[in-house]
């Protein structure tokens, strides 16, 4: 199996392509290409278009989910996403609190989990 962790800058550049790339593509996109392409996380149209796949679009939204998640951990107000907050309520690992979202025992084992994997 490959290792299918990605770097900062590996996330950088997938969250660049999703946003769109006018022109050339930055050095971070170029630096990253190949791995994330041969990751099956970006394409090549025949025209020479860079565009994320599916496996790309849910790795950029799970990290989303995971610092969302991370940042209702440490202040129950934070700016989160309705798209992230609305797929971790649904999972039960946030509820409704008085000033923002809770995490639940379900989110914070999760949080352990992620710790301990390292991402």
């Amino acid at each position: 199996m490959k290792d299918e962790k990605l770097t900062t800058d590996e996330y950088n550049a997938l969250d660049e392509v999703r946003r769109g790339i006018q022109g050339r593509p930055s050095a971070c996109v170029a630096r990253n290409t190949k791995r994330l392409s041969g990751l099956k996380m970006l394409s090549f149209a025949r025209n020479g278009h860079l565009s994320l796949t599916d496996k790309g679009k849910e790795k950029l939204f799970l990290r989303r989910c995971i610092l969302g998640l991370r940042a209702l951990a440490d202040d129950a107000s934070a700016k989160v996403d309705d798209e992230v907050l609305a797929f971790l309520g649904k999972k039960s690992h946030i509820t409704p609190a008085d000033n923002g979202f809770a995490v639940t025992d379900k989110g914070r084992e999760t949080l352990a989990d992620i710790e301990a994997q390292g991402l």
